[in-house]
């Protein structure tokens, strides 16, 4: 088995551009969960499955473009196939602006 240098992920972010879960969904960004198929290191043979899941912008899905990047120049198992999932959880529209609370 090859030996790699360890490196910290890039691709871990607690926050994108600064903005919690609440604002990323306000701006676009959805719940994506993607099942990674790879192929075991030392049996290529036999497949296994990795779920990821994260807030990312459909279509395009940069952060699980990155965290996929990631993986083929990192790690070991060889990528067989990516099935992804998006569901907008909360839209701009959805956010009744006209209600106010004030908190004593």
């Amino acid at each position: 088995m090859r030996h790699r240098k360890k490196t910290r992920p890039c691709f871990v972010d607690a926050q994108v551009d600064g903005q919690s879960d609440f604002s990323k969904q306000l701006n676009g960004y959805r719940l994506a969960t993607a099942e990674i198929l790879y192929r075991m290191p030392d049996h290529h043979e036999i497949l296994q499955s990795y779920i990821w899941q994260d807030y990312d912008l459909a279509p395009e899905y940069p952060i699980l473009t990155k965290f996929l990047d990631f993986w083929t120049h990192n790690l070991d198992g060889p990528l067989h196939s990516v099935r992804i999932a998006g569901k907008e959880i909360i839209s701009p529209s959805a956010v009744n602006t006209g209600a106010m609370f004030h908190i004593h």
